[in-house]
């Protein structure tokens, strides 16, 4: 199996003739959120360029996380329920909120083309000029500059609001930051937990023989308090595209730098009575699968990727291979190591890599599934009392309706036991986002939004980050930007009652009706939190 494409960063040489990219707006990351601002601003009559880090475009959502996380789905409106519609027209039914990697990556490279939006790959930021709080121009490895009168972040780090001088934060806040109440370190949560004594050590009842791969933290010392604020993230993993058909079907290969001893704790589990490992494997259209993260052991590369949100990319790209890595290795040894029992290797052999996804890239996605990275700090915080609903903005952009849902953050060791901590669900209603939350302090930048890397609490943010709402909020801040353009003022200083106007003629949903929750048969059409994301 050919994996030498498969990278999150290859430097790129200077060019000898660099180009000079002009445009009303620059939006950085193709994502489907930088997908959804171009094309608003192009409506609004920007002129726009998408410069995008990697080779593809579409995120996550175009590379394996097919099961998208919805929520409400009367709460998606604009160019993110079109998505889906889109998606609707490539099945041949009305709407389509399950789909294949292909499909996705069909519809927006359809947007692309028909919004004649000028996509610029392998651009990787270097620089970025600014005067009087004022993006001018930022400029890639290569040489690449681009000029333009505003800007819109929508990598999943959050790289150019950090090179523009912007306020950020990366971990977990304490409870005490924001008065909430599921933020900071977290136990007790029974989500994806270890259902059994696992013992963490080497040899079993030998803590002097060290802790086995994964586990980060053995000292009380380090455990931290319920609620205290630490510098961790939650997991990242890859949404791994599967099939059963034969002729489709491509076994698992073993990949690079394979140490079956990395499984050993879920080889304990096994061997305990415990096989979920692959349990949240939801079904795509033709027979294909979207398999993420279930229970105390799986796909998820728990404490391995603290260095990524301010990591360098060769620091990435080190992570990247890691988790690569990891998720691969886990199939290959579920599939093939004789420890395993017969019935579990027959069972996950029955599954291989899609050979008609990801052909670039060895049939594996190109896309880690970043979770959380860098988050801005700016006027306006989305809290856990906005998810609640104790508070709720006023200047709507769009609606959230995910669950509060974070990943573990780290596998530690207590009293001779694993344990996973950081993982949270807590159920909540849809609810508004504030414009103020994805832009910038006026004291800092005045020309930039940043609808992906929002100004929010981690826990906030794990209701927030759903592919679906980023393409909401893409759209919104193309919105922004583009009647920031034509008064020739701040993006701090757009009316919101003008920016409210023109997001509602272009059918975003910016208010909750709570009578949805009340009717039995719209409530059977939402799913709130059905799924872990």
């Amino acid at each position: 199996m050919d994996f030498s494409q498969l990278h999150y960063y290859e430097p790129t040489p200077k060019a000898s003739e660099p180009l000079i990219i002009e445009r009303d707006l620059i939006v950085y990351g193709a994502t489907p959120a930088g997908i959804t601002a171009a094309i608003q601003a192009k409506r609004m009559g920007m002129t726009v360029a998408i410069a995008e880090f990697g080779q593809h475009i579409g995120g996550i959502t175009a590379s394996g996380l097919g099961a998208s996380d919805a929520g409400a789905k009367e709460a998606i409106g604009g160019l993110s329920r079109e998505f889906f519609r889109e998606l609707g027209k490539y099945y041949n039914t009305e709407e389509q909120w399950t789909f294949e990697p292909k499909a996705a990556l069909y519809v927006f490279k359809k947007w692309i083309k028909e919004y004649e939006i000028d996509v610029f790959y392998n651009q990787h930021l270097e620089d970025v000029k600014s005067e009087n709080f004022r993006v001018k121009e930022i400029s890639m490895e290569d040489g690449t500059t681009y000029q333009a009168d505003f800007f819109i972040d929508c990598s999943y780090e959050g790289d150019l609001m950090a090179k523009a001088g912007v306020s950020y934060f990366v971990g977990r806040e304490s409870n005490a930051t924001y008065k909430e109440t599921y933020n900071g370190i977290q136990f007790g949560h029974p989500h994806h937990q270890f259902e059994k004594w696992i013992s963490p050590y080497v040899h079993e009842d030998d803590p002097s023989s060290g802790v086995l791969p994964g586990v980060t933290e053995t000292s009380q010392d380090t455990l931290g308090y319920q609620g205290q604020g630490d510098h961790r993230i939650q997991a990242y993993n890859f949404r791994i595209c599967l099939t059963k058909n034969k002729h489709n079907r491509i076994p698992f290969p073993k990949p690079p730098s394979y140490d079956p001893e990395r499984y050993t704790l879920l080889l304990r589990y096994i061997d305990s009575g415990v096989w979920d490992a692959m349990n949240l494997h939801t079904m795509l259209p033709n027979g294909k699968t979207d398999l993420n993260n279930y229970g105390g052991f799986s796909t998820d590369h728990i404490g391995m990727n603290y260095e990524w949100p301010d990591g360098t990319y060769q620091t990435r790209e080190r992570i990247f291979q890691d988790h690569f890595t990891y998720n691969l290795g886990m199939l290959y040894f579920l599939a093939n190591d004789e420890r395993v029992p017969q019935a579990i290797r027959d069972e996950v052999s029955q599954w291989g890599l899609a050979g008609d996804e990801f052909q670039e890239t060895g049939h594996w996605p190109h896309q880690l599934y970043i979770r959380e990275a860098r988050r801005m700090v700016s006027d306006y915080v989305m809290t856990d009392r906005n998810c609640l609903g104790d508070l709720s903005a006023e200047d709507s952009i769009g609606l959230a309706s995910y669950q509060m849902d974070s990943h573990h953050c780290r596998r530690v060791a207590i009293d001779g036991r694993v344990y996973n901590e950081g993982d949270v669900e807590i159920p909540i209603s849809p609810y508004p986002i504030s414009y103020r939350s994805i832009r910038p302090k006026k004291n800092e930048c005045t020309n930039l939004l940043v609808p992906v890397c929002l100004s929010s609490s981690h826990i906030a943010y794990g209701s927030i980050r759903m592919e679906p709402v980023f393409m909401i909020l893409g759209q919104s801040a193309g919105a922004a930007a583009a009647l920031a353009h034509q008064n020739k003022t701040t993006v701090q200083d757009v009316p919101y009652d003008k920016l409210r106007n023109v997001l509602l003629d272009y059918g975003q949903v910016l208010e909750w009706d709570d009578s949805i929750e009340d009717n039995p048969v719209l409530r059977m059409k939402s799913t709130f939190g059905k799924t872990k994301a």
